[in-house]
């Protein structure tokens, strides 16, 4: 029944149909009943309630009826909260819930379902649900952003017109505004053109335009049709000279089954003619499908009601003819909004694309009164002054970097030959993205800064990097990291999604972790942080980083040497795969070179020697730092803060000791208890501790430590391969002998069971040189 003109209340009788699949009520009139008894209608499917007066709270058993395709109890007078029963709604198609007078929470099962869920034009108080997962603003749609009450308005849409472009108030203030609502752009004279508003998508979703941006909710409920478009052209003859360039505006128009919020932003404020131009482009005056349909929408300016229940078509007198309405409006705060709004009349069953929502051509905006021109001399001098100061300082700038060019030590020598393949974002998108880089959403502080969990736009996870302003060698790690990283694909290596360089930050926009670093899931802070790694996943963890190791020594096009190899650079995904990260200290040898001779940058207890006394620095000092890691995944304990006595400084002093004993297997994490291969965790402690020699020439590739991880290649092989060492034969005849004696002695597998000390300190804070090379 719907649009019968009968008044309610719907009869209680109803309940008696049992059988019911579907039931479409609408437009009823009388006065305000209470929600009918529907509860023993469990075969529905379809129950649309729109318009009918309806008041009070929403049952609880709506949710629990388990058939249930489609639900519209849109445009009532519904009060209280969403029923905690809509939890289990998850099947339903389509839940309508909009222009009620709900409060409280929107259901956060609602807020991930987004597009087919609609509860905007409500008074919902409590944030909570959407801002749970630290999604901040980004999490908001328009969806949700018209669904709070107007005493949240400061909240909700600061989250959208956040950081527009106001801050000079003589310079930013717009005092004309002409969009071409759904089309392109369109130059009417020499002194008007209305902007491109081509983005097709409308369901709930909000665009930012400069001086100007939108939002849209709705989704066409009876229509089959899956199309995204929300902008429309016409299929109905233009009453409109069309040699006039002005006649293009009401060739397209934006649409959307529910409403459309148009922002007129950093305006000056005063007193404003505005021009809402429409023209019924859809339906027609023929006798197909088009000529059936009715529009039917309000239009609200500055959240005031201006005109109701109108009828472009009538109002025009016809389709395809144009109408413009104007209204005067003064502008105090900057802002203007102009708002329309669907409200539950027209037609909304026929096989046409946007027929019963709002739509709109162009919008003009101009002002009642000439727009402010500003001569001051003393601040023509100022800006004078300041131009002159930005030149000379440009000039520097450019001084400074040329020589830096020049300058063999360079940073373009180190970045020579690779090219550079990372995205760029906005200051802005990184702000709306992490919250304004709330602390809440903060996942980690280095050397480098502060890293932040964060958004996108479009949903996708991304972990922001931010430079501190007390890093010393920030600006130097930043270039060197996009360098390096850029040119790196591999699946043990971090994705570097983009950068930001704006004003005086820095920032590294990387692909989103959901397990953390490795020194968080093996000796973090409290129970909560530490991770339960199970023997497999421990080895996987080994190979990821090992394999990551051999891409950057090996198999890269650039050779790089890390430097900086530890549990915290280690990050780990959803399933626990590893993945190295922070190439800020990494350094190209791409050459040939035998080795680098640089300054020593990099962390305590994790430096190969002959780099840390020497700065002689060649991959096998990673080869090294990987050891002590190494240790750490078989361990679970820190090299640099776990010490079982007095006697020992180090992890690795104590591995050493062991190994001598032939109990080695002590080294093992007694949370593993018996549920690990003996075999294996002696094949990975020989292996760290040949990584850890103090001899680089006596450590393994890193090649060679997946070969034998890998099984592909025994112990006795690799020590009796000529291509292991370049060390004279002598040297190597006693390093076999030694090697040989350690392997009989410890794959015997000792009969020594893991300790049971529990001795196992956080870290909580690695310390770094802090040299620059």
């Amino acid at each position: 029944m719907h649009g019968s003109g009968l008044d309610g209340p719907i009869p209680s009788s109803i309940s008696a149909l049992t059988s019911l699949t579907d039931l479409r009520i609408s437009d009823l009139g009388g006065k305000l009943s209470s929600f009918p008894p529907l509860s023993n209608l469990e075969s529905i499917k379809t129950l649309i309630l729109r318009r009918c007066n309806l008041n009070g709270p929403i049952p609880q058993y709506i949710g629990h009826m388990k058939k249930l395709k489609t639900l519209d109890l849109s445009f009532n007078l519904l009060t209280g909260e969403i029923p905690s029963s809509f939890d289990n709604m998850k099947k339903v198609d389509f839940i309508y819930l909009t222009g009620n007078q709900l409060t409280g929470a929107i259901p956060s099962s609602f807020v991930e379902r987004n597009k087919n869920v609609d509860v905007s034009y409500n008074n919902f108080t409590d944030t909570s649900s959407i801002l749970s997962g630290g999604t901040g603003c980004s999490g908001f749609t328009s969806n949700w952003v018209e669904g709070f009450s107007k005493g949240n308005k400061s909240h909700k849409e600061s989250c959208y017109l956040q950081n527009i472009p106001c801050l000079h108030p003589k310079r930013n203030h717009k005092y004309k505004l002409y969009i071409n609502c759904g089309g392109n752009e369109v130059k009417v004279n020499k002194g008007i053109t209305y902007e491109a508003d081509t983005v097709p998508k409308g369901a709930s979703m909000f665009y930012f335009g400069g001086h100007w941006a939108y939002s849209s909710t709705g989704n066409f409920m009876d229509n089959d049709d899956d199309a995204d478009d929300y902008t429309v052209q016409n299929t109905s003859r233009l009453s409109v000279n069309t040699s006039s360039p002005i006649s293009q505006i009401y060739r397209t128009a934006r649409v959307s089954p529910l409403s459309l919020t148009y922002y007129g932003l950093c305006l000056g404020n005063g007193n404003y003619t505005v021009k809402l131009h429409f023209a019924e482009i859809v339906f027609t005056d023929d006798h197909t499908f088009y000529s059936l349909g009715k529009r039917l929408f309000d239009i609200y300016v500055q959240d005031n009601l201006v005109a109701k229940d109108f009828d472009i078509l009538k109002e025009a007198g016809g389709s395809g003819k144009p109408i413009i309405k104007k209204f005067t409006v003064d502008v105090k705060d900057h802002n203007l909004k102009i708002g329309l709004r669907w409200a539950g009349k027209g037609t909304t069953g026929i096989p046409v694309r946007g027929v019963y929502g709002p739509m709109i051509s162009a919008i003009s905006v101009e002002p009642n009164f000439k727009p402010p021109v500003y001569h001051n001399k003393k601040l023509i001098m100022i800006e004078a002054g300041v131009s002159v100061a930005a030149i000379l300082l440009l000039v520097i700038i450019v001084s400074i970097f040329w020589k830096r060019r020049c300058d063999k030590n360079a940073i373009d020598k180190e970045l020579r030959g690779l090219d550079l393949q990372t995205g760029s974002f906005t200051l802005r998108q990184i702000k709306a993205a992490t919250d304004n880089f709330d602390a809440s959403l903060k996942i980690g502080e280095g050397g480098f800064g502060s890293v932040y969990k964060g958004v996108l736009s479009e949903g996708k996870l991304i972990a922001v990097k931010q430079l501190s302003a007390k890093s010393r060698q920030g600006n130097r790690e930043f270039v060197n990291e996009i360098g390096m990283i850029s040119a790196l694909q591999h699946p043990n290596l971090v994705k570097l999604y983009g950068c930001c360089v704006e004003g005086n930050q820095l920032i590294l926009v990387y692909e989103y972790l959901e397990n953390n670093c490795l020194s968080r899931a093996l000796f973090g802070k409290d129970e909560s942080t530490r991770l339960k790694l199970n023997w497999s996943t421990r080895k996987k963890i080994f190979l990821g980083i090992a394999k990551g190791l051999t891409f950057l020594h090996e198999e890269s096009r650039i050779k790089i040497v890390h430097r900086d190899i530890k549990a915290s650079n280690v990050l780990l995904d959803k399933d626990l795969n590893a993945k190295i990260s922070d190439f800020g200290l990494a350094k190209l040898n791409d050459d040939g070179n035998t080795h680098i001779s640089t300054r020593i940058a990099g962390t305590v207890g994790y430096m190969a020697p002959e780099y840390a006394m020497r700065g002689y620095l060649t991959e096998k000092a990673d080869v090294y730092s990987f050891g002590v890691v190494a240790l750490e995944i078989v361990s679970g304990k820190s090299n640099t803060n776990f010490r079982p006595n007095e006697e020992f400084v180090y992890l690795l002093d104590w591995a050493y000791v062991l190994q001598e004993k032939g109990s080695l297997l002590e080294l093992v994490d007694p949370t593993l208890g018996t549920d690990y291969s003996e075999e294996e965790a002696m094949l990975m402690l020989n292996v760290a501790l040949m990584c850890t020699n103090a001899s680089p020439t006596l450590r393994p590739t890193m090649s060679q430590v997946v070969s034998l991880i890998e099984g592909k290649t025994a112990m006795q092989e690799l020590l009796s391969d000529p291509s292991f060492s370049t060390v004279n034969p002598k040297l190597k005849a006693l390093r076999n002998h030694f090697w040989q004696n350690e392997l009989s002695r410890t794959l015997s597998f000792s009969t020594s069971r893991p300790c049971t000390d529990s001795g196992n300190s956080q870290v909580d804070h690695e310390e770094k040189t802090g040299l620059l090379d």
